[in-house]
């Protein structure tokens, strides 16, 4: 691990003693690691692994699009163009962050293969981008009512930067199609464009707003049972 890196405070919860499992997941813009925190009693079943929830805190930044006001934010966001709106050197500085909280589940005994890396929105452009620059791969990929930054580029330039087998991380993706923030169009692309990658995308859309239901824990809940069963 860069020593270089701070590594970000978090929030934890465990299912029981002696994880095998970790999972890691980042929240959307303004919120903090609590966010999510609530959401591991309704997703959680009993036939599971014992699991370590880790939900870090993202930096304090001013974000522009939102007058500069000053939030917890993975990166800021420029202006309101979409393709073009994330604050590449804050996505970059944000995957670092990450890397150093993989790195410290593995140096904590779970194997990146048993990792498994979430976020919702800001958080889960995060999440897909850390992936896609892997060089060990995780055991899966979570982006709940996200999009991939710079997915209207070329294929060829971010298949130039995938890391060494970090098409073979199986993704769940999941999206409302009224949502307000962060248009369905831009989360379709993103998720076609993984699929071209050689990434198994596991796609649902839902009737919602920018926001989680019942039904998409529901599914997410059996996609993770998958990846628990054939470790």
């Amino acid at each position: 691990m860069d020593n270089a890196i701070d590594l970000l405070e978090t929030v934890e919860q465990e299912t029981g003693p002696s994880p095998q499992w970790s999972v890691i997941w980042l929240h959307g813009l303004g919120a903090d690691g609590h966010d999510f925190a609530p959401l591991v009693p309704e997703l959680v079943r009993q036939d599971w692994p014992v699991l370590r929830f880790v939900f870090p805190h993202a930096p304090v930044r001013a974000v522009t699009i939102n007058n500069g006001v000053r939030m917890r934010a993975w990166y800021d966001i420029v202006g309101m163009d979409f393709p073009t709106r994330a604050d590449s050197e804050g996505v970059d500085q944000s995957v670092l962050q990450t890397g150093a909280l993989i790195d410290r589940e593995h140096a904590r005994g779970i194997d990146p293969q048993r990792i498994l890396l979430a976020g919702f929105s800001q958080g889960g452009a995060i999440a897909l981008t850390a992936g896609l620059r892997r060089k060990t791969p995780l055991g899966g990929l979570i982006a709940l009512s996200t999009y991939l930054p710079g997915a209207e580029a070329a294929a060829e330039s971010l298949k130039a930067s995938l890391g060494e087998g970090a098409a073979t991380q199986p993704v769940f993706m999941a999206h409302g199609a009224a949502d307000p923030v962060i248009p369905l169009r831009y989360a379709e692309r993103s998720a076609q464009l993984l699929q071209s990658l050689g990434f198994a995308v596991e796609w649902h859309r839902y009737p919602m707003a920018h926001q989680v239901c019942a039904e998409e824990i529901t599914a997410l809940g059996d996609w993770m049972a998958q990846r628990f069963a054939h470790a």
